[in-house]
């Protein structure tokens, strides 16, 4: 990780750090992302109920609106505290220019105060 301290015109101060990491780039069908089950959904026979039947209803509307793909990249690195990150990022619906799978990916971290 690199870390650097800017300070742009007289007052501005800005803090970036620079991540590297791993990317894998896959397929998945639009409208599935609302599919996920979260802690909470395990915290009662009736919250797991109620979350499967959210997946459900998710499920006909994609099967409903008919199969589209979309590309993602699953985007993996360390922070600063050892802590393993995971996040996606939409490609769109055509495939990305890269001959593999797996694909090395640099996270740039900006940190500044907003001037209202």
């Amino acid at each position: 990780m690199n870390e650097n301290t800017q300070r742009a015109g007289s007052e501005e101060i800005k803090k970036l750090a620079i991540f590297e990491g791993e990317a894998k780039i896959g397929e998945i069908m639009q409208g599935l992302q609302a599919i996920q089950l979260r802690p909470e959904d395990f915290s009662s026979p009736v919250a797991l109920q109620m979350a499967l039947s959210r997946i459900y209803e998710a499920v006909l509307k994609v099967f409903e609106s008919g199969p589209r793909k979309r590309y993602v990249a699953e985007v993996r690195f360390t922070d600063s505290l050892g802590n393993s990150v995971v996040f996606a990022v939409d490609l769109g619906e055509s495939p990305p220019p890269f001959s593999k799978d797996k694909v090395k990916a640099r996270i740039i971290v900006e940190i500044y105060e907003d001037e209202d």
